[in-house]
């Protein structure tokens, strides 16, 4: 796969888009995603527990930015131990769930990149068969 390509969905993933076409939004609220991507049909969540990988790149960027952040800070300034816990405690607890959606959407990227979906990107929704009715 091209550097390009690789960029481009990556790329998709921090504007929280489909990593496929890049057009439908991945969240229609903040902590509820669509089922699928309303431009091109690609389904989000392939499988129950599909996400248990986006919970751990949340946990390793919160805890690499506090470990990071505690010692820059102990470093750099004078402030005493516990408000240094006061203040990373806040950060550990915040963080995550700013970060939710984020996480999420990079890892269906990676995923995307390394499985891209089987069926080719439909154009329209609206022009799939309707069962008629009875």
């Amino acid at each position: 796969m091209e550097i390009q390509r690789i960029g481009q969905i990556l790329r998709r993933g921090i504007w929280l888009r489909c990593p496929r076409c890049g057009q439908g939004p991945l969240f229609a609220g903040f902590f509820s995603m669509h089922p699928a991507c309303p431009s091109c049909a690609l389904v989000f969540e392939r499988e129950q527990g599909y996400f248990v990988g986006a919970i751990y790149v949340n946990y390793a960027a919160t805890s690499i930015l506090a470990i990071a952040g505690f010692l820059t800070l102990d470093y750099v300034t004078s402030i005493t131990l516990s408000q240094q816990l006061l203040l990373w405690g806040i950060f550990a607890v915040s963080f995550p769930l700013f970060f939710f959606r984020y996480s999420r959407s990079l890892w269906l990227s990676v995923d995307y990149l390394f499985n891209p979906a089987a069926q080719p990107p439909r154009k329209n929704l609206s022009m799939q068969r309707r069962r008629p009715d009875r």
